[in-house]
């Protein structure tokens, strides 16, 4: 079993910055894949980031290249994603997500095996 917790600060004004982690832990862990999701109240959830178990390959979604930035502790099983720039269309529930079973740095949610419950990001 997996356990994947997200955490960071809620909130920041457009144009200012977040940093948001996620612990990975579990006697099922191994170094893979994962990535960071985000939904939006009656959106459906997109992919924002994806990173290698090596954490040397990386992909954004559109929106986000040049302002987010995922990287990983490899051995702390730590992910972080940097915000800058921010926006308030950025405001969405963040997840984390691990073993994705789909294409090389897949953001496409139904890639993804284990999730993490999410945290709030508020943008205004």
């Amino acid at each position: 079993e997996v356990q994947l917790v997200e955490s960071g600060p809620g909130s920041a004004l457009a144009g200012g910055s977040l940093r948001l982690s996620c612990a990975a832990s579990g006697a099922g862990y191994r170094p893979t894949t994962m990535g960071w999701f985000s939904q939006a109240p009656g959106k459906e959830r997109e992919g924002v980031a994806a990173i290698s178990a090596s954490g040397v390959s990386t992909n954004y979604a559109d929106s986000v290249k040049g302002r987010f930035t995922i990287s990983r502790l490899k051995d702390a099983n730590i992910l972080h994603l940097q915000m800058n720039g921010l926006k308030p269309d950025d405001s969405a529930m963040y997840y984390c997500a691990a073993w994705n079973t789909g294409p090389c740095l897949s953001l496409d949610p139904s890639s993804y095996r284990d999730w993490g419950q999410g945290t709030q990001v508020t943008v205004s």
